[in-house]
């Protein structure tokens, strides 16, 4: 019987082994080999402002957010607006109370791919909190300091600031 604990331990301790080098190297690699903008989006970064065309806080004076952008070239992201939202129990929400719940919330994953040329990163939203936004989203990329990020909607003075949580 101890035999068959000791094989068996090694063996996880094999296997898990094996997982954490593989797992390093692939996102190891994946990061030396990109490039440019690309390689300074990949991460995790964390919301400090967002603001519409006229400079004013959309979502309150501290949203919270997250964004992610992985070496394999999917994303995703949430945010949450600054204000009181009501508490109600799972599947037991009014019409009303669900509305508020999700106003002013944003959260979507897919894909993303980046024109260096052009300096935008393109989200390929697959799944969306709000089912009439999917499809692809283009957001111009400014790099502030080596830990801020800015994407702005083309066309507009919309923007929203990320700093860096991890690489």
């Amino acid at each position: 019987m101890r035999m068959k604990r000791r094989e068996l331990f090694g063996r996880v301790s094999a296997w898990a082994a094996t997982g954490a080098v593989a797992t390093q190297f692939q996102f190891g690699c994946l990061d030396a080999f990109a490039q440019g903008d690309t390689a300074r989006l990949l991460g995790t970064w964390r919301l400090v402002d967002i603001r519409n065309d006229k400079g004013e806080q959309i979502r309150g004076p501290k949203p919270t957010g997250l964004l992610f952008y992985d070496g394999a070239g999917n994303m995703a992201v949430q945010i949450m607006p600054d204000w009181d939202r009501p508490k109600f129990a799972l599947g037991k929400a009014t019409p009303e109370q669900a509305k508020a719940a999700i106003d002013a919330y944003s959260a979507y994953f897919g894909t993303y791919s980046v024109d260096e040329q052009t300096s935008t990163v393109t989200h390929h939203r697959t799944g969306n909190i709000n089912p009439g936004d999917m499809g692809d989203f283009v957001r111009q990329v400014e790099f502030q300091e080596p830990n801020r990020l800015i994407l702005k909607t083309r066309g507009t003075n919309n923007q929203i600031v990320w700093e860096r949580v991890g690489k």
